[in-house]
Formats: structure tokens, sequence, C-alpha cells
């Protein structure tokens, strides 16, 4: 009888291990796929600017800043490689898609042209997207950093090396309305 009990016993606490560390496993993948799927929404962004811009040369020959602008923030989005450099440069990309869409109030030739409308509303489905991608994220890092801090989870992270992960964090100069003159 107890070698009956000391058995269940232990089989007890072999799962509690196995379950700690598969749900760590399964929210660092989890973090790891939201992710990717940033980087899938930023490439989809970046795969439109091309076909923007070209709607929007024609309208805005003296413009020039603002177009380069946008095509600099690609080629730095399209080149970054980690983490922060892909989050700076998808949020100046931002910055410079919002300079442009700003400008074309001033060019009603543009905003009423098919192209450029229907480039915009795919590129406003896209921010969604990259925004709700974030959120997701961050909601994964939230539930993974609480189940390392709170116990036990806190020990079995430190048993395992499971180390608190960092929130995706958009700078304060990031945040600021784009300033247009005409």
């Amino acid at each position: 009888m107890i070698l009956w009990i000391t058995l269940g016993i232990i089989a007890v606490v072999v799962i509690i291990f196995f379950n700690y560390y598969n749900n760590f496993v399964r929210l660092a993948h989890q973090i790891d796929n939201s992710l990717a799927q940033i980087s899938v929404q930023l490439k989809k962004r970046s795969d439109l600017i091309p076909n923007l811009l070209s709607a929007v040369k024609g309208y805005m020959k003296h413009e020039k800043g603002v177009i380069k602008e946008v095509t600099d923030a690609r080629k730095a989005l399209v080149g970054a490689s980690g983490v922060e450099d892909k989050m700076k440069a998808g949020n100046q990309l931002q910055s410079a898609l919002k300079s442009i869409f700003a400008i074309a109030e001033g060019y009603p030739d543009l905003k009423a042209n098919t192209n450029f409308l229907q480039l915009q509303q795919e590129l406003s489905a896209i921010e969604d997207k990259v925004a709700y991608a974030r959120q997701y994220y961050n909601d994964g890092i939230m539930s993974y950093n609480v189940m390392t801090n709170m116990v036990p989870g806190k020990w079995f992270a430190s048993l395992y090396g499971f180390k608190k992960r960092e929130y995706l964090k958009i700078l304060e100069a990031e945040k600021a309305v784009p300033k247009i003159e005409f």
C-alpha cells in the first residue's frame, strides 16, 4: 500500500514538472509565432509601398521629400534583422505613410484615384493587423511573464532556465503625429 502511495506521489510530482515545462514551451512558441505574424504583416505593408508610390508620384511631383522618406523607410524595414530594428523601421514607415496620406488631402484628383483609394484601404487593413499582432504578442509576453513571476511557476522557470521577456514598446518620438506643411 505504501509503495502505491509513494508511486502515486512521484507520478503527480512528475506530471507537475512536465506540465510546467510544457506550459513554458507553449507560451514561448506562442510569443515566437506572434512575432512572426508581426513580421508577415510588416512585409505585406512593405510590399504594397511601391504600388502606392507609383499611384502617388504622378500627382505629387514636388513632394519628393515625402516620397524619398517612404522609400528610405521601406528599405530600412526590408533590411532590418532584429526585433528592435524591425519595430523601429516599421514605426518609421508608418509615420512616413501618414505623411503621404496627409499630403494627399491637398490633391483632390489623387484622393479620388481608385488605385490610391484601394491601396490606402489595404494599408489601413494591414495597419490594423499589425496593431492586433503587436497586442497579441504583448498579451503572450504578459502570460509568460506572469507565469515566471508567480509561485510555483517562478521556481519552475528558474529550474528550467526560462527568463522574463520584454514587451514591444513604441518610443515616444514614434507616437508623435507627423507635422505636415504645404
